[in-house]
């Protein structure tokens, strides 16, 4: 097809998106029954990315590329996926609606062709750097290199830059050596309340240039750079160049006249620019001033196809917020929405007959055939859906390795991972290690020493080479199976949720394990929520924890984490407190995080659809139990609880713990049985599967699943009515204070509530009352009678 012919398409289906992405926000807020809340949709964002996304879709993304929208152009999207068949009428009706189209694209809730969900403003633009890592360490592997390598592209507003993990992920990626990565900075000088900083686009470029990205300035389009070669025409240029950004979008939005005004009084000069400006009629005058080079096709395409080598790039793309729209420019625009008196006049500009809003090509010149024809050439759909499904790998029922009589959970990991590291499986050659410059810190040193370290180029280890000892074997190389990140822990979830898409971005599993210290998932867990909305797959496991991380003091020492894997969506917590526990937990999680809904071996939802999975490990010793592990044994351990220590049929009182406080509960149990009758001890292993199993009978029994039970129902339903329970976490109490619920026990929740200190163990455990004496008082407490006679001798 000529490029003449091609371009008038284009324009076509320009003009057909920025309609349908803007009908779609004006039908949600002002013809849909409402609730009396606004319902918002971005109409002047989405404007500003319309010529941008246009080029990209319809002209220059291949089927391999993968794409981040900007949060606030999804209307867009969704409008382009609708064009394509990707998206219904019915669901673009029901956008931010109940099962509509979503208000930012979702790789979860959406139907149409989402790459990477975007939302939480910098993430899904820093995700692409981490899928573009992904793909490299693939390529290095030979995996997946039956389809060509694609760009990564992140449609970026101006204002996301301010975010920090923006630089942050810049850095890791100059690091590695980022390849295949475009960046499209949608630069309307405007963010939510206000507009940019003057000189913003000169820092900008040069961060990036900085960092061995290619920065291309788009600025012009063809009726301002034909302008400029008239006579009197830089000095046009040169007022546009100093023109303040306050200023130029306080132009556009008053149009032609003032356009004229200003450029008479500030340059006339009753000569060339005098003509250059008069020879225009207001309209013009208002296109050519506006005519910036995010909004000029010709100029787009031929930017983006310029570009013939995979070193990263960043378009610096000038725009007009609110392009095309009576709102085009005004600082208040972001939220804004058109009324239904400026719809009603857009409607008639764009040709769209009353009661015809929604049909896909109304209004256009191009016959709807020839359209459809374009649309099948499109290069982007040359594959159908993109959306791959990885074989999934064998995983182990059991884990093996040699673990000391006394040992702590993060040894045991340790352990347990060199032990895969020996074999010779597809699962141990697909797992990548990952951790924010904490590995021999949280034993991944046995795992790297075994596998090497992840680099396109080989990087032999000086320190051996210099014969000076050392216990990790820092080589690096294309078959290492751990990427070394800096310590920046928004990079290592990002880094896990880009390798937990591998199977489905690229067709080619990983099974990403991410270490850091359970203090700090707080500093990622933006990223982390974003990893666990996009459905990505992965093991984080998290240590040290809690204040028994005693000498450390308050500022390593977590209180609330448990509660985060007990309410994050899509992550199964587990925090057990001896080695065997773990393993068990290990070899499940590595078939949970390939669960795709269809194993038919789940009792509730997301034991069918599986996720990733959080180990809240510890670095204190604990003499092991030395048992068998039954498969019965086994599969409470993994759904959430078992007893330790049975009750007895009159048990007054039970003791139930998560984690290394195991020796304090046992103690506590050893102090109490001697006064009381049938004393329990619950060992707790997953507050979250435990509870999510208990939820999940709870519904089933509410759809008339009449014998629908669960684990704690099963556990506790043996227990007397009178009977109390104690419960005990190196963390929030409300972890587990919700079991006396269960059944209707009354319940003593303990844990840790303050910011610790330093100290030791003791100390600290001491301090909070979840040491064993804590733990008597607090029985004692709940089931007054006969006093407990070791409370008295502590007391």
């Amino acid at each position: 097809m000529p490029n003449d012919r091609r371009t008038a398409i284009l324009a076509e289906l320009e003009r057909k998106a920025l309609w349908i992405a803007t009908w779609t926000i004006h039908n949600a807020n002002h013809l849909r029954p409402s609730d009396g809340l606004k319902v918002g949709g971005h109409q002047a964002s989405s404007a500003s990315l319309t010529t941008i996304m246009t080029a990209l879709y319809f002209a220059a993304l291949r089927p391999e590329d993968r794409v981040a929208v900007k949060p606030h152009a999804s209307p867009v999207f969704h409008a382009i996926q609708y064009l394509f068949g990707n998206q219904t009428r019915e669901k673009l009706e029901a956008f931010r609606a109940f099962g509509g189209a979503q208000s930012y694209p979702s790789r979860t809730k959406d139907v149409d062709d989402v790459d990477f969900s975007t939302g939480s403003v910098g993430l899904g633009a820093a995700a692409t750097v981490f899928a573009s890592l992904t793909q490299d360490y693939l390529r290095a592997k030979d995996l997946g290199t039956e389809r060509p390598e694609g760009r990564m592209i992140a449609l970026v507003g101006d204002a996301e830059l301010d975010e920090g993990n923006i630089f942050e992920c810049l850095l890791e990626g100059w690091k590695h050596g980022l390849r295949n990565c475009w960046w499209i900075i949608d630069y309307n000088r405007q963010s939510l309340d206000a507009v940019v900083r003057e000189g913003l686009y000169e820092r900008i470029s040069a961060l990036f240039e900085g960092l061995g990205w290619d920065v291309v300035v788009l600025k012009y389009g063809r009726l301002l750079e034909e302008a400029f070669r008239e006579p009197g025409g830089e000095r046009l240029r040169d007022w546009i160049d100093r023109c303040p950004n306050q200023l130029f979008s306080a132009l556009s939005f008053q149009g032609g006249a003032a356009w004229r005004k200003r450029l008479l009084d500030e340059i006339g000069d009753q000569g060339a620019v005098t003509k250059l400006i008069e020879r225009r009629s207001d309209d013009e005058l208002a296109a050519l001033m506006t005519n910036l080079a995010g909004h000029d096709l010709p100029t787009l395409l031929d930017a983006f196809e310029r570009i013939d080598h995979d070193r990263p790039v960043c378009f610096l793309a000038y725009t007009i917020k609110g392009y095309g729209l009576p709102l085009a420019g005004h600082k208040d625009n972001h939220a804004g929405l058109m009324t239904p008196a400026q719809m009603e006049v857009f409607r008639r500009a764009s040709n769209v007959r009353e009661g015809h809003e929604w049909e896909r090509f109304e209004g256009l010149s191009t016959p709807p055939e020839e359209l459809e024809a374009f649309l099948k050439t499109v290069p982007f759909l040359a594959r159908g859906r993109r959306r791959y499904a990885g074989a999934k790998l064998p995983a182990p029922e059991r884990l093996e390795a040699d673990i000391p009589a006394e040992t702590s959970t993060q040894a045991a990991f340790g352990r347990l991972l060199d032990g895969l590291a020996k074999g010779q499986t597809a699962l141990a050659d697909r797992i990548v290690t990952t951790s924010p410059d904490v590995t021999v810190s949280t034993n991944l040193g046995p795992w790297v020493n075994r596998r090497g370290l992840f680099a396109r180029e080989s990087m032999k280890d000086l320190f051996r080479e210099e014969r000076i000892a050392s216990a990790q074997k820092w080589e690096f190389g294309p078959k290492g199976q751990h990427l070394e990140l800096g310590i920046a822990e928004m990079n290592l979830f990002l880094a896990l949720g880009a390798m937990g898409l591998s199977h489905s971005l690229f067709g080619e599993r990983l099974i990403p394990v991410g270490t850091l210290y359970d203090p700090f998932i707080a500093r990622g867990l933006d990223a982390l929520i974003y990893a666990c909305y996009q459905d990505a797959r992965f093991i984080l496991a998290a240590t040290p924890s809690g204040v028994t991380l005693a000498p450390e003091g308050g500022a390593h020492q977590s209180i609330a984490t448990p509660l985060i894997g007990l309410a994050q969506d899509g992550l199964a917590s587990f925090e057990p407190a001896y080695a065997d526990e773990l393993a068990a937990i290990l070899a499940f999680a590595f078939d949970y995080v390939q669960r795709d809904g269809k194993s038919g071996v789940a009792d509730w939802e997301r034991e069918e659809t599986g996720g990733s999975v959080y180990l809240r490990l510890s670095t204190r010793m604990l003499e092991q139990p030395q048992r068998a592990m039954t498969p019965e044994l086994a599969g409470e351990i993994v759904d959430g609880a078992y007893w330790w220590r049975e009750p007895g049929p009159n048990c007054e009182v039970v003791i139930a713990y998560q984690g290394a406080v195991a020796k304090e509960a046992i103690e506590a149990v050893g102090l109490i049985a001697g006064d009381r009758r049938d004393v329990g001890l619950l060992a707790v292993t997953s507050a979250d599967r435990l509870m999510a199993g208990w939820t999940a009978a709870h519904r089933a029994r509410e759809r008339g699943v009449a014998h629908a039970t669960s684990l704690a129902e099963r556990l506790l339903g043996r227990l007397p009515r009178h009977c109390a329970i104690v419960t005990v976490i190196d963390g929030h109490p409300a972890t587990l204070g919700w079991l006396g619920s269960v059944c209707g026990h009354r319940v003593r929740a303990l844990g840790v509530e303050h910011f610790g200190q330093t100290g030791t163990i003791a100390d600290l455990y001491r301090h909070f009352g979840i040491d064993a004496q804590g733990l008597v008082r607090a029985a004692e407490g709940l089931a007054p009678g006969r006093p407990i006679r070791h409370l008295t001798a502590l007391g």
